[in-house]
């Protein structure tokens, strides 16, 4: 009669959470901004000229990569943001401001 191997149970490794993804590159930061932007300024309602001239920029940057008119809107948007965060808007956080000036200060 053979022996029969006993196999202990496999150590499941505990599944850890992919890291996030860290954006690094200035254009991808600045068109992070500029999706953030639109959503906030959408969300609150406010600056309708300003919400279609960063879509606008946004859709023409995926034809021709030229992030200039992101860097001009995200400026643009900067100020917006900031006069709404005096006045306390909710939902405008400093968090957002510094994520723009972020993307704003990648490019210099």
């Amino acid at each position: 009669m053979a022996k029969a191997t006993s196999k202990a149970p496999a150590k499941v490794a505990a599944k850890k959470a992919a890291p996030k993804k860290t954006v690094t590159n200035p254009v991808e930061l600045i068109v992070k901004a500029c999706e953030a932007s639109l959503a906030k300024l959408s969300e609150l309602d406010i600056e309708h000229p300003l919400q279609s001239e960063i879509n606008w920029c946004l859709s023409s940057f995926q034809n021709d990569q030229n992030p200039i008119g992101l860097y001009q809107m995200a400026e643009r948007s900067l100020i917006i943001f900031k006069a709404e965060l005096a006045k306390k808007t909710k939902g405008v956080t400093a968090k957002l401001i510094t994520d723009i000036e972020k993307a704003l200060k990648a490019d210099a």
